[in-house]
C-alpha cells in the first residue's frame, strides 16, 4: 500500500485538491475543494497504514474508515439503494430505476472500462444483473457478467466524491445522456432525475455525502442539461373520423385476428381506454344492449413490463386504476358503434363472461409488441405518404388523445370528460387545452350576452 502526495488542481473557479493511493496493483483518488480536506483524508490513510490495517481491494480503503461509514464506494451504495427500493415500486419504476442507476454508475468510474470490454456489454450487465434484484437473487451470474461487475466495483468512485462540483457536474450531465453521447429524451432525463433525487436523499441520512448533486427549482431550469418536457399533446398527432375509419376497416379486414385488433383499437378510440386498461378487460365487464349506448366497467390495468421486472414473472404487470384509490372503479360510456363491433368480437370467438375480451392468438394477453406491429403496418397501407411521415396516429396511445380531445370540442364538461378518462381535472386540461377548437364564436356570443351594456353611448 502507498500513498501518494496530494496533488493540487488549478482551475479558473478555483483550485480543487486529489489525494491518491495505491493498494496492490490498483490506483485510487479523491478529490476534495479545500487542502485541508484533502490532507485529512491523507492522515487518515498513513495513519490506517502506519498501524497495519487491512485495506479493501474494491474501495481501497482501510477497515476502520469503511466501518465509520466515512465512504462507501457509488456502486456499492446503489447495489444496496436497488435492493431497498425493489418490493417497494412496480415494475416500470424498477425498469427506470435501474436504467437510472446504469447511467449513474458509468459517469462514476474513475477510469474508462478495458477496451475489451463493450459499452453496451457494460450497461446490459449493470441494468439487466447488477441493478436487477430479482435476477440476481434467482440465478447465478454469467461469467461474463461477473468479470464485467467485478471490475465496476473496484473502479467506482465514493458516493462522497458527489460533493466535488466536477465530479457532482458529470454525474448530472450523464443522466441526460445516451451511450453514443446524444441528448436523451426529455420524458427519460425528468424520470431519471426523479429517481436520483430520491436516492441522493438516502445517501445524505446515510451520512455518506452532504448535499445532493442535483439541481432543484430555479437552478433546475438554468442546467442547460435539463430539456423540458412538453405536457400539451401534439394537435399533429390526433386523427380524424375519416383516418380513424380507414385503419379500423384495414385492420378488421386482416385474416388472422382481424376482429380482434379492430375491436381492440376501436376501444382506444371510442371509450377513451390506455392500452394497458384495454388489455385487462373481461368479457363481463361490458354491458352491450342489442340497440343503443352501453357500458365499460374499468377496475384493473395490466401495463406490459417484462418478466424479468415483475415478481409473478408474467410480463404483464396487475395494478390498479391510474390515479386511483386500490378497488375503484371507473365506468365509461360505449358509443353504439362501439357496443356493435364488441358484440361481433364476442359472437364471432364464442366468449364467455369470464374470458379476456381482446385475446392474442394463443388466447393469452394481447402482446403490446404485436398490436404495435399491427397499426403500423395499417398506417403505412392506408395513410398518405404525407400524413404516413407526419405524427398523425404515430403511436397506439394516439387513439386515447383522439377521442379525449374529440369529447372536449364537442361540450362535455372537462369533469366529465376527466371522470370517464381517469384523468384528474388538471392534468386533463394541461394535456389537451390546446386542442379545444370549434367553440370560439358560441363562447364570444356568450360572453356578448353577459357583458352587454343599455344605453352606453359611444
Amino acid at each position: 500500500m502507498r500513498v501518494y502526495t496530494t496533488r493540487e488542481n488549478k482551475r479558473a473557479k478555483g483550485s480543487s485538491y486529489t489525494v491518491r493511493w495505491k493498494v496492490g496493483t490498483e490506483v485510487f483518488s479523491k478529490t476534495f475543494k479545500t487542502s485541508a480536506s484533502a490532507d485529512g483524508h491523507r492522515s487518515k490513510l498513513v495513519t490506517a497504514q502506519k498501524n497495519g490495517d487491512a485495506f479493501s481491494v474494491t474501495t481501497g480503503l482501510p477497515a476502520s474508515m469503511e466501518t465509520a461509514g466515512e465512504e462507501k464506494s457509488w456502486y456499492a451504495f446503489a447495489v444496496e439503494y436497488v435492493d431497498w427500493k425493489w418490493p417497494r415500486v412496480g415494475g416500470n419504476s424498477r425498469k427506470s430505476l435501474a436504467k437510472a442507476m446504469t447511467a449513474g454508475t458509468v459517469a462514476m468510474l474513475r477510469r474508462p472500462a478495458p477496451s475489451e470490454f463493450d459499452p453496451v456489454k457494460v450497461r446490459t450487465a449493470l441494468r439487466e444483473w447488477a441493478f436487477n434484484s430479482k435476477r440476481r437473487a434467482e440465478q447465478p451470474l454469467p461469467a461474463e457478467v461477473k468479470v464485467i461487475l467485478d471490475w465496476v466495483g473496484r473502479n467506482t468512485r465514493s458516493v462522497a466524491d458527489l460533493d466535488v462540483e466536477e465530479v457532482g457536474g458529470s454525474f448530472v450531465a450523464a443522466l441526460g445522456a445516451r451511450l453514443n453521447g446524444k441528448p436523451a429524451a426529455a420524458s427519460s432525463v425528468r424520470r431519471y432525475r426523479r429517481v436520483m433525487t430520491l436516492a441522493m436523499e438516502s445517501a445524505i441520512k446515510q451520512g455518506l455525502l452532504r448535499s445532493s448533486p442535483i439541481p432543484k427549482g430555479r437552478e433546475e431550469n438554468e442546467v442547460a442539461s435539463a430539456p423540458k418536457v412538453a405536457e400539451a399533446i401534439d394537435k399533429r398527432s390526433l386523427l380524424n373520423s375519416s383516418q380513424m375509419a380507414r385503419l379500423l376497416e384495414w385492420i378488421g379486414r386482416r385474416p388472422r385476428m382481424g376482429r380482434c385488433y379492430r375491436a381492440f383499437f376501436a376501444t382506444l378510440y371510442y371509450a377513451g381506454l390506455r392500452p394497458e386498461e384495454a388489455v385487462a378487460l373481461l368479457v363481463k365487464d361490458a354491458t352491450l344492449p342489442e340497440e343503443g349506448w352501453g357500458e365499460l366497467l374499468v377496475w384493473t390495468a395490466k401495463p406490459e413490463v417484462g418478466s424479468q421486472w415483475t415478481d409473478s414473472g408474467e410480463v404483464h404487470e396487475t395494478r390498479g386504476l391510474k390515479g386511483r384509490a386500490e378497488g375503484d372503479t371507473r365506468p365509461v360510456p360505449l358509443h353504439p358503434s362501439l357496443v356493435r363491433i364488441l358484440r361481433d368480437l364476442i359472437e364471432a370467438y364464442g366468449l364467455e363472461p369470464d374470458d379476456i375480451l381482446f385475446q392474442g392468438e394463443r388466447g393469452g394477453m394481447l402482446s403490446g409488441s404485436v398490436y404495435r406491429r399491427v397499426w403500423g403496418k395499417a398506417r403505412k397501407e392506408v395513410l398518405t405518404p404525407h400524413e404516413f411521415d407526419s405524427p398523425v396516429g404515430r403511436r397506439v396511445y394516439d387513439t386515447r388523445h383522439t377521442c379525449l380531445t374529440m369529447w372536449l370540442n364537442n361540450g362535455i364538461p372537462p369533469a366529465q370528460v376527466a371522470a370517464w378518462a381517469g384523468n384528474s381535472v388538471p392534468v386533463l386540461l394541461a394535456i389537451y387545452a390546446r386542442c379545444i377548437v370549434g367553440q370560439l364564436a358560441d363562447l364570444q356570443k356568450r360572453i356578448e350576452a353577459v357583458q352587454a351594456l343599455e344605453h352606453v353611448e359611444v
